[in-house]
Protein backbone atom coordinates (compact mmCIF):
# COMPACT_ATOMS: atom_id res chain seq x y z
CA UNK A 1 0.00 0.00 0.00
CA UNK A 2 1.42 3.75 -1.02
CA UNK A 3 2.11 5.21 2.18
CA UNK A 4 -0.03 8.36 2.98
CA UNK A 5 1.60 11.93 1.56
CA UNK A 6 2.21 14.08 5.21
CA UNK A 7 3.20 17.43 6.04
CA UNK A 8 6.40 16.33 7.37
CA UNK A 9 7.23 14.70 3.89
CA UNK A 10 6.24 18.02 1.98
CA UNK A 11 8.38 20.16 4.45
CA UNK A 12 11.07 17.60 4.12
CA UNK A 13 11.14 17.39 -0.06
CA UNK A 14 10.77 21.22 0.08
CA UNK A 15 13.22 22.63 3.02
CA UNK A 16 10.52 24.27 4.52
CA UNK A 17 9.39 24.03 8.30
CA UNK A 18 6.14 21.96 8.35
CA UNK A 19 4.34 25.16 10.46
CA UNK A 20 5.30 27.15 7.05
CA UNK A 21 4.08 24.15 4.81
CA UNK A 22 0.62 24.08 7.28
CA UNK A 23 0.00 27.69 6.62
CA UNK A 24 0.89 28.08 2.70
CA UNK A 25 -1.97 24.91 2.78
CA UNK A 26 -4.39 27.34 4.14
CA UNK A 27 -3.10 30.44 1.90
CA UNK A 28 -2.34 32.06 5.14
CA UNK A 29 -1.51 35.80 4.52
CA UNK A 30 1.97 35.84 5.95
CA UNK A 31 3.10 33.07 3.36
CA UNK A 32 4.56 34.48 0.02
CA UNK A 33 2.47 33.61 -3.09
CA UNK A 34 5.37 32.05 -4.79
CA UNK A 35 6.05 29.70 -1.08
CA UNK A 36 2.26 29.02 -1.73
CA UNK A 37 2.33 28.16 -4.81
CA UNK A 38 5.26 25.84 -4.55
CA UNK A 39 3.67 24.10 -1.51
CA UNK A 40 0.06 23.55 -3.48
CA UNK A 41 1.93 22.34 -6.63
CA UNK A 42 3.71 19.26 -4.47
CA UNK A 43 0.44 18.64 -2.78
CA UNK A 44 -1.55 18.12 -5.80
CA UNK A 45 1.56 15.92 -7.20
CA UNK A 46 2.06 13.77 -3.70
CA UNK A 47 -1.99 13.57 -3.68
CA UNK A 48 -1.41 14.85 0.05
CA UNK A 49 -4.91 14.98 1.40
CA UNK A 50 -5.04 16.57 5.47
CA UNK A 51 -5.28 14.15 8.30
CA UNK A 52 -8.98 14.65 9.21
CA UNK A 53 -9.09 13.10 12.27
CA UNK A 54 -5.80 14.59 13.70
CA UNK A 55 -7.51 17.74 12.96
CA UNK A 56 -10.59 16.92 14.68
CA UNK A 57 -8.47 16.31 17.82
CA UNK A 58 -6.76 19.33 17.62
CA UNK A 59 -9.33 21.72 17.12
CA UNK A 60 -12.15 19.62 18.74
CA UNK A 61 -14.03 21.11 15.66
CA UNK A 62 -15.20 17.84 13.61
CA UNK A 63 -17.25 18.30 10.72
CA UNK A 64 -18.98 15.35 10.64
CA UNK A 65 -22.52 14.42 12.06
CA UNK A 66 -23.95 11.21 13.16
CA UNK A 67 -27.53 10.20 12.17
CA UNK A 68 -28.89 7.39 14.07
CA UNK A 69 -32.18 5.66 13.11
CA UNK A 70 -33.63 2.04 13.70
CA UNK A 71 -33.42 0.86 9.76
CA UNK A 72 -32.43 2.59 6.74
CA UNK A 73 -34.20 0.08 4.26
CA UNK A 74 -37.44 2.29 5.11
CA UNK A 75 -38.67 4.97 2.24
CA UNK A 76 -39.04 7.10 4.82
CA UNK A 77 -35.90 7.10 6.62
CA UNK A 78 -34.10 6.86 3.09
CA UNK A 79 -35.35 10.57 2.08
CA UNK A 80 -34.44 11.71 5.67
CA UNK A 81 -31.25 10.54 4.70
CA UNK A 82 -30.97 11.74 1.45
CA UNK A 83 -32.28 15.42 2.77
CA UNK A 84 -29.55 15.62 5.92
CA UNK A 85 -26.79 14.03 3.45
CA UNK A 86 -27.61 16.99 0.97
CA UNK A 87 -27.70 20.17 3.74
CA UNK A 88 -24.50 18.63 5.23
CA UNK A 89 -22.60 18.08 2.27
CA UNK A 90 -24.05 22.16 1.29
CA UNK A 91 -22.62 23.54 4.35
CA UNK A 92 -18.88 21.30 4.47
CA UNK A 93 -19.88 18.65 6.64
CA UNK A 94 -20.27 14.94 6.29
CA UNK A 95 -23.19 12.23 7.67
CA UNK A 96 -21.88 8.97 9.68
CA UNK A 97 -24.68 6.76 9.02
CA UNK A 98 -25.91 4.20 11.99
CA UNK A 99 -28.97 2.07 12.00
CA UNK A 100 -29.74 0.55 15.40
CA UNK A 101 -31.80 -2.59 14.14
CA UNK A 102 -34.38 -0.84 16.51
CA UNK A 103 -32.08 -2.51 19.59
CA UNK A 104 -31.69 -0.77 22.02
CA UNK A 105 -27.63 -2.06 23.05
CA UNK A 106 -26.72 -1.55 19.34
CA UNK A 107 -28.33 2.01 19.65
CA UNK A 108 -25.78 2.40 22.37
CA UNK A 109 -22.98 1.40 20.83
CA UNK A 110 -24.19 3.76 17.87
CA UNK A 111 -23.34 6.36 20.44
CA UNK A 112 -20.10 5.06 21.44
CA UNK A 113 -19.44 5.17 17.96
CA UNK A 114 -20.17 8.99 17.19
CA UNK A 115 -18.37 9.87 20.48
CA UNK A 116 -15.31 7.82 19.38
CA UNK A 117 -15.11 10.00 15.97
CA UNK A 118 -15.84 13.25 18.07
CA UNK A 119 -18.69 14.31 15.84
CA UNK A 120 -20.37 17.73 15.45
CA UNK A 121 -23.78 16.70 16.52
CA UNK A 122 -26.40 13.62 16.69
CA UNK A 123 -29.51 13.31 14.48
CA UNK A 124 -31.60 10.10 16.00
CA UNK A 125 -35.05 8.39 16.23
CA UNK A 126 -34.75 6.35 18.88
CA UNK A 127 -36.26 2.27 18.69
CA UNK A 128 -39.09 1.09 20.15
CA UNK A 129 -37.46 0.10 23.28
CA UNK A 130 -35.87 2.86 24.37
CA UNK A 131 -36.94 4.33 27.49
CA UNK A 132 -33.89 5.63 29.00
CA UNK A 133 -32.12 8.46 27.14
CA UNK A 134 -29.49 9.57 29.74
CA UNK A 135 -26.58 8.75 27.09
CA UNK A 136 -28.16 11.14 24.75
CA UNK A 137 -28.54 13.89 27.60
CA UNK A 138 -24.96 13.48 28.38
CA UNK A 139 -24.08 14.31 25.05
CA UNK A 140 -25.44 17.05 24.82
CA UNK A 141 -23.85 18.21 28.41
CA UNK A 142 -20.61 17.88 26.33
CA UNK A 143 -21.15 20.42 24.00
CA UNK A 144 -22.39 17.32 21.42
CA UNK A 145 -25.76 18.22 20.30
CA UNK A 146 -28.22 15.64 20.37
CA UNK A 147 -31.79 16.46 17.77
CA UNK A 148 -34.42 13.89 17.98
CA UNK A 149 -36.54 13.40 15.05
CA UNK A 150 -39.57 11.52 13.74
CA UNK A 151 -39.48 8.50 16.81
CA UNK A 152 -38.84 10.94 19.63
CA UNK A 153 -38.70 10.14 23.49
CA UNK A 154 -41.21 10.94 25.57
CA UNK A 155 -39.24 13.15 27.55
CA UNK A 156 -39.92 16.67 27.51
CA UNK A 157 -36.70 18.69 28.22
CA UNK A 158 -34.52 18.00 24.64
CA UNK A 159 -35.23 18.75 20.77
CA UNK A 160 -37.41 17.30 18.84
CA UNK A 161 -38.16 17.41 15.05
CA UNK A 162 -41.87 15.53 14.36
CA UNK A 163 -44.55 15.42 11.71
CA UNK A 164 -47.05 16.88 12.61
CA UNK A 165 -48.80 13.19 13.78
CA UNK A 166 -51.68 14.62 15.41
CA UNK A 167 -53.00 16.47 12.54
CA UNK A 168 -52.24 13.77 10.26
CA UNK A 169 -54.04 11.18 11.93
CA UNK A 170 -57.17 13.88 12.56
CA UNK A 171 -57.04 14.14 8.87
CA UNK A 172 -56.84 10.48 7.92
CA UNK A 173 -59.96 10.43 10.62
CA UNK A 174 -62.00 13.21 8.80
CA UNK A 175 -61.64 12.24 5.43
CA UNK A 176 -63.12 8.88 6.87
CA UNK A 177 -66.15 10.32 8.30
CA UNK A 178 -66.71 12.78 4.94
CA UNK A 179 -66.56 8.95 3.06
CA UNK A 180 -69.69 8.11 5.72
CA UNK A 181 -67.90 5.21 6.45
CA UNK A 182 -69.43 3.25 9.38
CA UNK A 183 -67.25 0.33 10.81
CA UNK A 184 -63.19 1.49 10.73
CA UNK A 185 -60.81 -0.92 12.03
CA UNK A 186 -57.68 1.38 12.57
CA UNK A 187 -53.69 0.01 13.03
CA UNK A 188 -51.45 1.31 14.77
CA UNK A 189 -47.82 0.41 16.10
CA UNK A 190 -46.01 -0.17 19.21
CA UNK A 191 -47.80 1.19 21.96
CA UNK A 192 -44.63 2.53 23.80
CA UNK A 193 -43.79 4.79 21.16
CA UNK A 194 -44.94 8.58 21.32
CA UNK A 195 -45.61 8.68 17.96
CA UNK A 196 -48.30 5.75 18.46
CA UNK A 197 -49.70 7.05 21.26
CA UNK A 198 -50.08 10.77 19.22
CA UNK A 199 -52.00 9.22 16.56
CA UNK A 200 -53.88 7.22 18.07
CA UNK A 201 -55.47 9.51 20.55
CA UNK A 202 -55.97 12.21 17.68
CA UNK A 203 -57.78 9.46 15.70
CA UNK A 204 -59.85 7.88 18.39
CA UNK A 205 -60.96 11.52 19.46
CA UNK A 206 -61.92 13.00 16.11
CA UNK A 207 -64.19 10.07 15.80
CA UNK A 208 -65.67 9.82 19.17
CA UNK A 209 -65.97 13.80 19.23
CA UNK A 210 -68.03 13.75 15.10
CA UNK A 211 -71.54 13.17 16.76
CA UNK A 212 -71.61 10.01 14.32
CA UNK A 213 -72.92 6.67 14.40
CA UNK A 214 -69.14 4.62 13.59
CA UNK A 215 -67.90 1.76 15.33
CA UNK A 216 -64.02 1.84 15.71
CA UNK A 217 -61.75 -0.89 16.37
CA UNK A 218 -58.43 -0.46 17.29
CA UNK A 219 -55.78 -3.11 16.74
CA UNK A 220 -51.84 -2.69 17.45
CA UNK A 221 -49.63 -4.06 14.38
CA UNK A 222 -45.56 -3.78 14.89
CA UNK A 223 -44.68 -5.18 11.48
CA UNK A 224 -46.27 -5.78 8.25
CA UNK A 225 -46.92 -9.49 8.73
CA UNK A 226 -49.10 -8.63 11.76
CA UNK A 227 -51.08 -6.08 9.82
CA UNK A 228 -51.83 -8.68 6.97
CA UNK A 229 -52.74 -10.86 10.06
CA UNK A 230 -55.17 -8.99 11.38
CA UNK A 231 -56.74 -7.97 8.18
CA UNK A 232 -57.28 -11.87 7.64
CA UNK A 233 -58.90 -12.04 10.73
CA UNK A 234 -61.10 -9.23 10.39
CA UNK A 235 -62.14 -10.43 6.62
CA UNK A 236 -63.13 -14.25 8.33
CA UNK A 237 -65.47 -12.48 10.94
CA UNK A 238 -69.19 -11.99 10.12
CA UNK A 239 -69.04 -8.37 10.52
CA UNK A 240 -66.55 -7.07 8.21
CA UNK A 241 -64.86 -3.40 8.52
CA UNK A 242 -65.83 -0.96 5.57
CA UNK A 243 -62.43 1.34 5.94
CA UNK A 244 -58.90 0.25 7.06
CA UNK A 245 -56.94 3.11 8.73
CA UNK A 246 -52.90 2.65 8.11
CA UNK A 247 -50.93 4.75 10.67
CA UNK A 248 -47.46 3.92 8.73
CA UNK A 249 -46.20 2.41 5.46
CA UNK A 250 -44.75 -0.90 7.37
CA UNK A 251 -48.70 -1.30 8.21
CA UNK A 252 -49.85 -0.19 4.81
CA UNK A 253 -47.70 -2.72 3.00
CA UNK A 254 -49.00 -5.87 5.28
CA UNK A 255 -52.10 -4.57 4.70
CA UNK A 256 -52.34 -4.67 1.26
CA UNK A 257 -50.85 -7.67 1.46
CA UNK A 258 -53.91 -9.47 2.98
CA UNK A 259 -55.97 -7.48 0.45
CA UNK A 260 -54.72 -8.79 -2.40
CA UNK A 261 -54.46 -12.34 -0.74
CA UNK A 262 -58.06 -12.25 -0.01
CA UNK A 263 -59.08 -10.53 -3.90
CA UNK A 264 -60.62 -7.75 -2.03
CA UNK A 265 -61.89 -4.51 -4.68
CA UNK A 266 -60.84 -1.33 -3.39
CA UNK A 267 -62.86 0.90 -2.34
CA UNK A 268 -65.67 -1.00 -2.85
CA UNK A 269 -65.16 -3.85 -0.31
CA UNK A 270 -63.08 -1.20 2.20
CA UNK A 271 -61.66 2.20 2.02
CA UNK A 272 -58.03 2.33 2.71
CA UNK A 273 -56.04 5.44 4.00
CA UNK A 274 -52.37 5.53 5.56
CA UNK A 275 -50.42 7.67 7.01
CA UNK A 276 -47.41 7.94 4.46
CA UNK A 277 -44.19 9.15 2.83
CA UNK A 278 -45.56 9.05 -0.25
CA UNK A 279 -44.01 6.17 -1.92
CA UNK A 280 -45.74 3.27 -0.81
CA UNK A 281 -49.13 4.35 -2.29
CA UNK A 282 -48.06 4.81 -5.69
CA UNK A 283 -47.24 1.32 -5.90
CA UNK A 284 -51.08 -0.10 -5.71
CA UNK A 285 -54.01 1.04 -8.04
CA UNK A 286 -55.53 2.28 -7.24
CA UNK A 287 -53.53 4.40 -5.81
CA UNK A 288 -53.80 4.56 -1.69
CA UNK A 289 -55.20 7.79 -0.51
CA UNK A 290 -52.45 9.13 2.48
CA UNK A 291 -51.54 11.73 4.98
CA UNK A 292 -48.19 12.90 3.92
CA UNK A 293 -45.32 12.67 6.24
CA UNK A 294 -42.19 13.70 4.60
CA UNK A 295 -39.24 12.30 5.97
CA UNK A 296 -37.46 14.58 3.56
CA UNK A 297 -39.32 17.54 4.65
CA UNK A 298 -38.45 16.30 8.08
CA UNK A 299 -34.45 16.43 7.25
CA UNK A 300 -34.45 19.67 6.18
CA UNK A 301 -36.49 21.15 9.19
CA UNK A 302 -33.72 19.01 11.53
CA UNK A 303 -30.56 20.06 9.87
CA UNK A 304 -32.07 24.10 9.68
CA UNK A 305 -32.59 23.54 14.06
CA UNK A 306 -29.46 21.60 14.03
CA UNK A 307 -27.63 25.06 12.58
CA UNK A 308 -29.11 27.06 14.68
CA UNK A 309 -28.05 24.76 18.42
CA UNK A 310 -24.26 24.96 16.80
CA UNK A 311 -24.79 28.73 16.10
CA UNK A 312 -25.60 29.29 19.60
CA UNK A 313 -29.54 28.75 20.07
CA UNK A 314 -29.95 27.08 23.47
CA UNK A 315 -33.55 26.84 24.00
CA UNK A 316 -35.01 23.43 23.85
CA UNK A 317 -37.42 23.46 21.17
CA UNK A 318 -40.30 21.16 19.44
CA UNK A 319 -41.04 21.85 16.08
CA UNK A 320 -43.00 19.81 13.55
CA UNK A 321 -43.17 19.59 9.67
CA UNK A 322 -47.14 19.64 8.50
CA UNK A 323 -49.24 17.02 7.34
CA UNK A 324 -51.32 17.31 3.83
CA UNK A 325 -53.78 15.10 2.42
CA UNK A 326 -52.76 13.46 -1.29
CA UNK A 327 -55.87 11.59 -2.43
CA UNK A 328 -56.01 8.65 -4.75
CA UNK A 329 -59.04 6.12 -5.49
CA UNK A 330 -58.91 3.56 -1.77
CA UNK A 331 -61.95 5.66 -0.57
Amino acid sequence: MKPNTTLKKLSHTLGLSISTVSRALKNHPDISEATRQKVWELANVLEYEPNTYAINLRTNNSKLFGLIVPVISSYFYDSLIASLEEEARLHGYSLLILQSGDDPLVEQANLKLCKQNRVAGVFAAVTKETLDITSFLKLSENDIPVIFLDKVPTYAHCNKICVADADAARIAAETLLSHKKKKILALFGNSHLSITRERQKAFRTSIDESGKKVRLFIQEANHPAEACERILKAWAATAKPDAIFCMSDEILTGVMKAVQQLKLNIPEDAGIIAISNGFIPQLYYPEITYVETSGFKLGKLAYTRMMAIMAGSSFIQQMQVDALLVKGGSI
